[in-house]
């Protein structure tokens, strides 16, 4: 079943959430779906029309203060409503000790009650944060990314053609790898790709008749970087004489992962091309592409004008001729 756990939860140390388990350990199989969460205050009031059970419910100073002041039996009566709806957890923020209610209610109903020392604001952009890494849609590609000035360009390309010595030579050349054989692609709201390496190969490249080989160890730790976003793909292709590639750049291709479509590149490999300069300056123009500067198009917005102009100048000749 895709999602996280309570347990996977309460277990990460990373991400600074700072929580302990208060009640219902017999609910820490519950998983969490969505990347959002619920402050349930009006669930606390007896309305729960609106209220998201699948969400991380949040509780600060004022819901637990409106609960606490509540008559002892419409508290009780409003409380197992909203327990009896399965939510998936409650985490009380601020360091605040729960009502009793709260704590019966949580291991009646299996429900895990966590808590944080953060103030509410803090907690929620730290828990949203985080579940929006690890929920939001992934997926791996067998390629290799790259930061070559600042633009994150994906190479790919079947087996053997040379995606790792190229990303070798970029790498002595300056620029940064990020992962090498498998790429591991998260997606990022509202809409971006981020790349980074596997846990296993991070930092190691395979370079056929070499081996396994640290970059880190190698070069430093500024030859490496942990993720990247995905700005460019460019897949290396066997060369073939018989086969038709886009020769002025006007052409505008798109590589799709996980539903979003980003620029993509087809540069034929044959021995005597320098393909990682080929490479370097794909991103180079990349930079100018998204500074608003299209080289191939304002070289045929030249052209055409020329035409028109040699078009005009030739017209305007037969006709004074004909005048004549």
């Amino acid at each position: 079943m895709a999602g996280l756990s309570i347990q996977e939860l309460l277990a990460e140390k990373e991400a600074g959430l700072d929580l302990e388990l208060l009640a219902g350990e017999r609910g820490l199989d519950k998983r969490i779906q969505v990347p959002r969460i619920q402050k349930p205050g009006l669930a606390i009031a007896g309305y729960t029309t609106n209220l998201h059970p699948d969400r991380i419910q949040v509780l600060g100073s004022t819901e637990l203060s409106y609960l606490e002041q509540l008559d002892p039996q419409v508290a009780d009566r409003h409380l197992r409503g909203l327990c009896e709806l399965d939510v998936s957890c409650f985490i009380i923020t601020k360091g605040q000790i729960p009502p009793r209610l709260l704590i019966d209610c949580a291991e009646q109903y299996a429900i895990p009650l966590l808590r944080s020392q953060h103030q509410s604001s803090r907690f929620i952009s730290l828990i949203t944060q985080f579940l929006e890494e690890r929920l939001l849609p992934s997926t791996t590609v067998h390629g290799v990314l790259v930061d070559i000035l600042g633009v994150g360009v994906l190479l790919l390309g079947k087996s053997g053609i040379g995606k790792s010595e190229c990303a070798l030579d970029l790498v002595l050349k300056g620029h940064k790898l990020v992962a090498d054989d498998v790429v591991k692609i998260r997606m990022k709201l509202p809409a971006v790709l981020f790349g980074e390496g596997n846990d296993l190969l991070h930092y190691h490249m395979e370079i056929r008749g070499l081996g396994i080989i640290n970059i880190r160890h190698l070069f430093g730790v500024a030859a490496t970087r942990e993720r990247k976003k995905i700005d460019l793909a460019i897949e290396l292709v066997e060369w073939r004489d018989e086969a038709e590639f886009d020769r002025l750049g006007l052409e505008e291709m798109r590589y799709e992962i996980l539903g979003l479509a980003i620029p993509l590149l087809k540069i034929p490999v044959r021995p005597g091309r320098n393909i990682t300069t080929i490479v370097e300056v794909a991103a180079r123009n990349q930079l100018l592409k998204e500074m608003g500067y299209h080289s191939a198009r304002e070289f045929q917005d030249r052209l055409e004008k020329r035409m028109a102009e040699t078009a005009w100048l030739h017209a305007h000749s037969i006709i004074g001729d004909n005048l004549e």
